[in-house]
């Protein structure tokens, strides 16, 4: 029993960290014109070949003219959600967007689809006692069956981003060693402050309002250095060293101490040696992060 418990509790701590693990927004989000009629012309094309859930002609209009007058509704409905949500903070920041958000913009769109269908029909169907709540949950109950598919498969497309891949580096027998290798200094904003260290020892840096955080390798042990700069100026004082790459707005790492990562075009996280948590790779420096990984690939 107790072990049970354990290892339910073990599997809740997974499906947590999976829902709040880094995700490419949804690319009817990212894309709110071209996203909501791909999805209505789906929906549209699915309604039409197999009249579904006992679709059928309104009074005025053949069936697939019926269909089409819905489908409009319909894409300029996910149009305008999209714009709601991308007001609102926690659905716009795409650096921040991860499983919760994806899952919650669904939910939306459906609603938002159901609810558009049900009031739809008042100007579509010919005139019938609509107001009760048998008629709107038949709505809403058509929205999900038909639109589930077409908005998944944005979520499917981008589900190898949470597998995370293994990278093994090459080891360059041509690099200096430490003893052999000339260190980098880092010049601060301060003119008493200065930052020594060897290319082999640099992990990461990350950008933390007007200061830069330096995390280091020192006898098997991470540890921190905080200098005052911006992540800009750190990059032009390091960038002689072409295995430090500017992956993100914020973040500079060592592509010699990445173990794994995972993602696409869309963006990567990235796993450093000793270090828990991850790096982001923004979906600008992708196509960069790409061919360089490659060329230290083993």
């Amino acid at each position: 029993m107790a072990s049970s418990i354990r290892q339910m509790k073990i599997n809740f701590k997974r499906m947590k960290s999976l829902i709040k693990r880094q995700f490419p927004q949804n690319f009817i989000l990212r894309n709110p014109f071209l996203g909501s009629l791909l999805i209505a012309a789906f929906c549209f094309i699915f309604v039409a070949l197999y009249q579904p859930l006992r679709t059928h002609a309104s009074g005025e209009f053949k069936y697939t003219e019926t269909m089409a007058i819905y489908m409009v509704f319909v894409a300029l409905g996910i149009w305008a959600i999209m714009g709601i949500l991308k007001q609102f903070n926690y659905f716009r920041e795409e650096q921040k967007w991860n499983l919760t958000k994806e899952i919650l913009l669904i939910l939306f769109v459906l609603t938002g689809i159901g609810i558009i269908i049900y009031f739809a029909a008042f100007l579509i169907e010919p005139p019938a006692n609509r107001w009760n709540f048998a008629t709107f949950f038949d709505s809403m109950f058509n929205a999900i069956l038909i639109g589930i598919v077409p908005l998944s498969f944005f979520t499917l497309i981008n589900i190898g981003y949470l597998k995370p891949e293994t990278i093994h580096i090459a080891s360059d027998k041509k690099q200096p060693a430490d003893k052999e290798a000339q260190k980098i200094t880092i010049e601060s904003q301060l003119k008493k402050e200065s930052l020594e260290f060897y290319p082999s020892a640099f992990l990461y840096a990350e950008s933390d309002g007007n200061y830069v955080v330096f995390y280091l390798l020192k006898e098997n042990k991470v540890v921190k250095h905080t200098i005052r700069n911006s992540i800009s100026a750190i990059e032009e004082q390091v960038a002689s060293v072409p295995e430090l790459f500017r992956s993100h707005r914020a973040f500079i790492v060592n592509l010699k101490k990445i173990v794994a990562k995972r993602g696409n075009s869309s963006g990567y996280q990235l796993k450093l040696s000793g270090i828990n948590s991850e790096i982001p790779v923004s979906r600008k420096k992708a196509p960069t992060f790409k061919k360089l990984i490659e060329k230290h690939k083993g």
